[in-house]
């Protein structure tokens, strides 16, 4: 599988899983564990999730998934900011450690900007990683002059990730932030890659797909995996979903149908703010 380098040159692999929303029913929880162990089983190693996600049981599903296989998983998980001061980083680290009973976080985030000041955060982030708690640090939903800011702090150069909307739909990173990220080695987490299934039952997407020979949405997964960069991490609770999500690395696109795809989903003419789900 295709991989992307974090700034530290440590290689992970383009399409991961996204966790949002799992944990939170107890019929359908068999099925969930189920399909991230067959996405590690696939090659789907990286496994996102946050503290916020069903309040912590999106974490705790996550770590009987990966019972028994935790060297297989780079794990990412995040920080609300309200539990982002220095001390608040640390302890939210620890209680997420303990729901995914697991001694370290491979990639640990700021879920987004709150009003604790960045140097707060990233004091608790520097500490956790000398610690052995957390490998990489890093920031989600922050647009281009919050990377500055951050990237400007003692600490916050070494931001490894920046997770963001990203889809055929939502393209204003394009404008100047991803630019930045690229200028300075830092992948684009791309969340929400279909859309919530909405760019499922677009009619554009759908008729490009089956031009092509695949679903739309490996169409979708397939145009973020053409980027340089970037990483999908998608999120399904069944495994056929996560087999058809899968396909997308069997139809890689070419030139041709990149633009063909940029030309049905335009990105915006002008800056637009950062938008958030």
């Amino acid at each position: 599988m295709k991989s992307v380098a974090l700034p530290g040159g440590e290689e992970v692999p383009v399409l991961g899983q996204g966790t949002w929303n799992m944990g939170d029913k107890r019929e359908t929880r068999r099925e969930e564990i189920a399909t991230l162990r067959l996405g590690l089983d696939s090659g789907l190693r990286l496994i996102d999730t946050a503290e916020m996600y069903g309040e912590g049981r999106a974490e705790e599903l996550i770590s009987e998934a990966i019972a028994g296989r935790r060297n297989e998983a780079f794990l990412v998980s995040k920080v609300v900011p309200h539990n982002a001061s220095r001390k608040g980083t640390i302890a939210a680290c620890e209680r997420s450690l303990k729901r995914m009973r697991t001694d370290r976080i491979d990639l640990y985030l700021l879920h987004w900007r709150g009003n604790i000041a960045f140097s707060e955060t990233i004091e608790g982030f520097v500490a956790l990683r000398k610690a052995g708690k957390i490998r990489h640090y890093g920031v989600s939903n922050m647009d281009v002059d919050d990377m500055r800011e951050f990237f400007s702090l003692p600490g916050g150069e070494a931001a490894a990730a920046n997770q963001l909307l990203f889809n055929l739909t939502r393209r204003g990173i394009e404008w100047d932030l991803v630019p930045w990220l690229r200028e300075k080695r830092i992948p684009v987490m791309a969340y929400s890659p279909i859309e919530q299934a909405r760019l499922l039952r677009d009619p554009k997407l759908a008729d490009f797909a089956k031009r092509h020979g695949m679903t739309p949405a490996q169409a979708a997964l397939a145009w973020l995996l053409a980027k340089d960069g970037i990483i999908a991490i998608p999120k399904t609770s069944h495994r056929e979903h996560l087999t058809e999500n899968l396909g997308a690395l069997d139809h890689p696109l070419t030139w041709q149908q990149s633009a063909e795809l940029d030309r049905l989903f335009p990105p915006p003419e002008a800056p637009v703010a950062l938008e958030m789900l």
